[in-house]
């Protein structure tokens, strides 16, 4: 059963191409960006987005400052400049809620959505309010990651290894370059045997919103912890690193202390209760608010092609 939600603002068009689109975007651009504040999360429908081109001319007419996917933590594949697939892990998996570059030191502000292929079954792109999030958690869970902070762990391998490496994921073989990155924004790291990476990243967890001040859920506690893993896989990888800080990813709070599984399993079933799963269709546009609204995917059968741009 569908949950109730006010998620996404649905506005329905009359087939518009991407210049009648980009025009009605712009008249209509200060109440779009009220209701965007608002709500978090809008989804236009009937605009004529059939292919890359189409997604990359309306994308780059209504907005700018665009956030390259650098220091990003996700499979997926660069198509231009500013326009990426989504996170291409397997069918299968389910990908968790999270805020995009929640565990970076600058994230993007919107992201813009498009499915050009929507799958046989499955393949939603799950939103969930992260103020809501916030409400509905424990607040004893809230409260310590307030009060302690977040630290993620990264391991990056240097061209060879499980995961990805530091190269893809800073777009950059230019270690000194990466160097200045991670010193301009208080990442500390590590450089170990045959080229490893280690990446210690502080965050709040939870912050406020940029815009409204309203409280939010923002982190990827979940998705860093190995508790994500599954059991045949986190005892797999158990058994490959002396130690789960030498895991591709892993998270503790700010103090250095563990977060228990139990607390990670109470944050995935609280998320859960707030989750909704909207169908994709063709020729939509949906934007998010990235602090307001986080964003997932259910598995799916078939083929699946979805577009994504982030902006400041």
């Amino acid at each position: 059963m569908q949950k109730k939600s006010n998620l996404p603002l649905i506005i329905g068009l009359s087939d518009a191409d991407s210049v009648n689109f980009i025009s009605y975007y712009q008249t209509n651009k200060i109440e779009i960006e009220e209701q965007l504040n608002r709500i978090g999360a809008i989804k236009f429908q009937n605009v004529s987005i059939s292919s890359l081109h189409d997604f990359q001319d309306i994308v780059n007419a209504i907005s700018d400052k665009f956030l390259s996917y650098v220091d990003g933590n996700s499979p997926r594949t660069k198509l231009t400049d500013n326009v990426y697939t989504s996170t291409e892990y397997d069918k299968n998996q389910k990908i968790t809620m999270h805020n995009e570059l929640s565990y970076s030191a600058q994230w993007p502000n919107k992201l813009f959505f498009s499915c050009l292929i929507p799958s046989e079954t499955g393949g939603e792109t799950l939103l969930a309010d992260s103020r809501e999030i916030v409400k509905a958690m424990n607040p004893e869970i809230v409260e310590e990651v307030k009060r302690k902070g977040i630290t993620y762990i990264r391991n990056l391998h240097g061209g060879l290894g499980l995961g990805p490496s530091w190269q893809d994921t800073f777009e950059t073989a230019d270690p000194r370059q990466l160097e200045t990155y991670c010193k301009s924004y208080n990442i500390t790291y590590q450089w170990g045997e045959n080229g490893i990476l280690r990446l210690m990243q502080p965050s709040k967890g939870v912050i406020r919103h940029r815009t409204t001040d309203e409280l939010i859920w923002f982190n990827q506690i979940d998705q860093f912890h190995p508790v994500h893993l599954g059991d045949e896989i986190y005892e797999i990888m158990q058994s490959i690193y002396e130690s789960t800080e030498d895991f591709p990813m892993n998270v503790k709070f700010g103090d250095g202390t563990a977060i228990e599984e139990d607390m990670v399993h109470e944050i995935l079933n609280t998320i859960e209760t707030v989750t909704i799963a909207p169908v994709w269709n063709k020729n939509e546009l949906l934007i998010i608010d990235n602090e307001l609204v986080s964003h997932g995917r259910n598995e799916f059968s078939g083929e699946r092609k979805v577009l994504v741009s982030m902006s400041k």
